[in-house]
């Protein structure tokens, strides 16, 4: 799909939206992990992704409720993720405050480490973490931290 930040790919298995890739250079590179061997033609789990998609871009939603498929991520993977699904639109967490949500406050470089590895970006909104002094770092989607702040301002966030 065409939006504002380039094309992306978005990929379904059978239980879910598995993969969101930013196009690079008019190529994709879809990267999918192992355990998504059983990838299959998702029409309907990928159409209702892309249509939400687009309605983020337009501005009309920031949560998403498609189903997304987990299972290729560690248990710790599953549990930041599903920690920063409740990070509102709008705002800003550091990885030190998800480590504490995690019950781990020690492990905000374990806890960007995972973030780093979310298949499924802006619909799982890893974007939304900045480090502890406000900086944003450590975006892997799009071109990098100008994607972040592109996607940040876009929600109204100040950080």
């Amino acid at each position: 799909m065409g939006s504002p930040l380039g094309t992306l790919l978005v990929s379904a298995s059978a239980r879910g939206v598995c993969a969101i890739e930013f196009a690079r250079r008019d190529r994709f590179t879809l990267k999918l992990p192992n355990e998504a061997s059983g990838l299959k033609d998702s029409k309907r789990t990928v159409a209702a992704a892309i249509a939400q998609l687009r309605e983020y871009f337009a501005g009309r939603r920031f949560r998403f409720d498609v189903p997304v498929d987990r299972s290729a991520l560690t248990g710790f993977q599953r549990q930041v993720l599903a920690v920063i699904q409740k990070i509102p639109a709008g705002e800003t967490w550091t990885y030190g405050q998800v480590a504490e949500k995690l019950g781990r406050p020690k492990s905000a470089r374990p806890v960007g480490q995972a973030l780093a590895r979310n298949p499924v970006p802006i619909i799982i909104p890893c974007h939304r973490v900045v480090a502890g002094d406000g900086a944003l770092r450590g975006y892997s989607g799009g071109s990098g931290i100008t994607t972040k702040r592109w996607l940040l301002q876009h929600e109204g966030a100040r950080w």
